[in-house]
């Protein structure tokens, strides 16, 4: 994954060094070429233009005018450089004293919110705490059947109504029973719907008037580009949206998509997944991508 970016950067790195030779301080002259180059390859590899334009400016403000000592130096410069780029301070991701803790997930069709969901399930679990599953889409042929499935594979309990039931009830008596129950943990399932579908949209302002959320996040693909950033940005302007789940990031070789996340949107990642198994949903670790990055 992310093959892309990390020949980019790595062409980048050696050509600075190449230029600002050892042990010297770093000029414009030494860096302009080699972001020149640099942002081409980003913007091959899908990161938005806005997106490129900034991560220029960073590595600019860490490199020059700066002393470095050869090629592992300004290795460390840039590593710095993205870290802090891919570094969004994320919401707490923890049950408040009054429980339950409601998360509403939203997104397009196909990019894993009801697998994310169990998944996240899983994890909870893992750490004791009880998730209910809201089974929200009640749109999608055979979305309830799916997410009775995959709740049943973590042992998570569900909450359902039939299909063409209102969303938002479904959510409001997930929330009741959760209450009730004194589950830590509400995960609100929805129908994958496009930016541009409005009433699909105004079933999720809906949801989060009558459940008042304490989190929204936005499940979005790594494959799928640049639209990344404007399918993100919508949803945030139609509903707002907290952090973000990025599925895929295994089968995205170009790796372009973390960075339009944070940079582009200003938005944190909470988790990213690298598989289909359960255990392939991780939290997101700014330090560790950039090291699959840069080595």
């Amino acid at each position: 994954m992310l093959e892309a970016v990390r020949k980019a950067i790595r062409r980048f790195s050696d050509a600075v060094a190449s230029a600002a030779g050892v042990g010297i301080t770093v000029r414009e002259e030494h860096v302009d070429e080699a972001l020149d180059d640099l942002e081409i390859s980003l913007l091959q590899a899908d990161v938005a233009v806005e997106v490129v334009d900034r991560i220029r400016e960073k590595l600019k403000e860490k490199l020059v005018g700066k002393k470095v000592r050869g090629k592992e130096g300004i290795k460390g410069a840039i590593r710095a450089a993205m870290v802090e780029l891919l570094s969004v301070p994320a919401p707490e991701f923890i049950p408040p004293a009054e429980k339950p803790f409601k998360v509403l997930f939203v997104g397009p069709n196909g990019v894993g919110k009801t697998t994310t969901i169990a998944k996240i399930a899983y994890l909870l679990k893992k750490e004791g705490y009880s998730p209910v599953i809201a089974a929200s889409d009640t749109f999608r042929a055979g979305s309830i059947e799916q997410t009775e499935e995959w709740a049943k594979r973590v042992g998570a309990r569900v909450v359902k109504h039939g299909y063409g039931a209102d969303p938002a009830a479904v959510a409001y008596d997930a929330v009741k029973s959760a209450s009730a129950r004194g589950d830590h943990y509400v995960l609100i399932d929805t129908a994958g719907r496009q930016e541009t579908n409005e009433n699909l949209m105004e079933q999720l302002k809906k949801i989060k008037r009558v459940v008042k959320p304490h989190l929204t996040v936005f499940v979005g693909e790594a494959l799928t580009g640049n639209a990344l950033l404007n399918q993100l940005q919508s949803f945030d302007a139609e509903v707002g949206v907290d952090a973000v789940v990025l599925t895929k990031l295994d089968a995205d070789t170009k790796g372009g998509s973390a960075f339009t996340v944070t940079v582009g949107a200003g938005k944190p990642i909470l988790f990213i997944g690298l598989g289909e198994g359960m255990e392939d949903l991780k939290p997101f670790d700014p330090e560790g991508l950039v090291s699959a990055i840069l080595p």
